[in-house]
């Protein structure tokens, strides 16, 4: 059977001095002789002695836990996410605890409540794709616990978000598509819920109108995200008598499934109809048909970010005005190399 591990006052007790002095000894106070502290560690290794890291925690006021609220650790965009956020966490000595929401809001307030209960000293979140209200995360505050968004942010001005512009890059996709003969573009938007659907739709139009191409309304299609309803706006587009020669999908995993619709359909895909798409994943490397351009969102580096403004947050206790409210990253455009 494992030895449980001792406590200071057992150590106390069998070295006969006060648990004061035990404590002092494990953190090498200068005020503990040599011998005593050296008796102490010894001690303190043969029972297998552990800090308790939940008194610690009390008389710091702080857990050294870090909440972390995902949509879909299955997609590699946020699986990137997360390494950028362990990184800085234990760099900083902080747990990192994880919840996805599966683009659920309901589920998010479940784990955002669960996340309070288990003390988090502060959350990260991107938001579901049906996150319409945020009363879940304004209850926090009641509780002094800091929460910084990325990527899926809101749009209340007084949150602290770390997220990219995509409406120029949207601006660029429309350049290249033209640069290569493409006049008849077609856009398959996401949820309206998500502002980087607007900002993206936004920055199609600007592209277009850069170029002089009439706005053709039917061209602009809307996806949930599921592959059922992006299969049903690849059709939309498809059917129409003067279809589109290009696509810019709201991002890789709608472009797979788009593109996989497409050649059910007896299509070529990047040959009668190019793809273009967001996020610049490294597994669309192994895709038959990749999309020829993509937009580098940089997950890792948003995440990175979110995670140091939160860490200050928690430290300032919120009361730091330098710490930014808004980090906009500026995305690229990324052509595949085989084109």
């Amino acid at each position: 059977m494992d030895q449980k591990p001792a406590t200071i006052k057992e150590i106390a007790t069998r070295l006969n001095v006060s648990v004061s002095t035990v404590s002092r000894a494990l953190h090498n106070h200068p005020s503990i002789g040599l011998r005593t502290k050296t008796q102490v560690q010894n001690l303190a290794k043969e029972l297998n002695y552990e800090p308790n890291q939940a008194a610690i925690s009390f008389k710091q006021g702080k857990t050294m836990i870090v909440g972390v609220i995902l949509p879909n650790l299955g997609e590699e965009y946020f699986s990137m996410a997360i390494n950028g956020i362990e990184d800085v966490a234990t760099k900083n000595k902080y747990t990192v605890l994880i919840g996805q929401s599966h683009d659920d809001v309901e589920r998010e307030q479940q784990i955002t409540d669960a996340m309070r209960r288990q003390r988090v000293d502060g959350l990260i979140v991107s938001l579901s794709k049906t996150t319409k209200s945020f009363e879940h995360f304004e209850t926090l505050k009641k509780y002094n616990i800091p929460v910084v968004f990325f990527d899926r942010v809101p749009e209340t001005p007084d949150a602290y978000t770390v997220s990219c512009n995509l409406e120029n890059s949207s601006v660029e996709l429309v350049d290249w598509l033209v640069s290569k003969g493409h006049k008849q573009i077609g856009f398959i938007k996401g949820p309206d819920t998500l502002i980087h659907s607007k900002q993206r739709l936004n920055g199609y139009y600007e592209g277009l109108k850069k170029h002089k191409i009439k706005v053709d309304t039917a061209f602009v299609v809307s996806t949930d995200l599921s592959k059922r309803k992006t299969q049903d706006a690849m059709h939309k587009l498809l059917a129409l008598k003067n279809r589109p020669t290009a696509v810019i999908a709201f991002n890789d995993y709608v472009a797979l499934d788009a593109t996989k619709y497409t050649r059910s359909q007896g299509l070529k895909v990047n040959k009668d109809i190019s793809f273009v798409s967001y996020a610049n994943l490294p597994i669309t490397s192994y895709m038959d048909d990749p999309p020829l351009a993509s937009v580098e969102q940089f997950p890792y580096q948003q995440a990175e970010k979110a995670t140091e403004i939160l860490l200050q947050l928690i430290q300032s206790k919120g009361g730091d005005e330098s710490i930014p409210h808004k980090v906009v990253l500026e995305s690229k455009v990324m052509v595949n190399k085989g084109d």
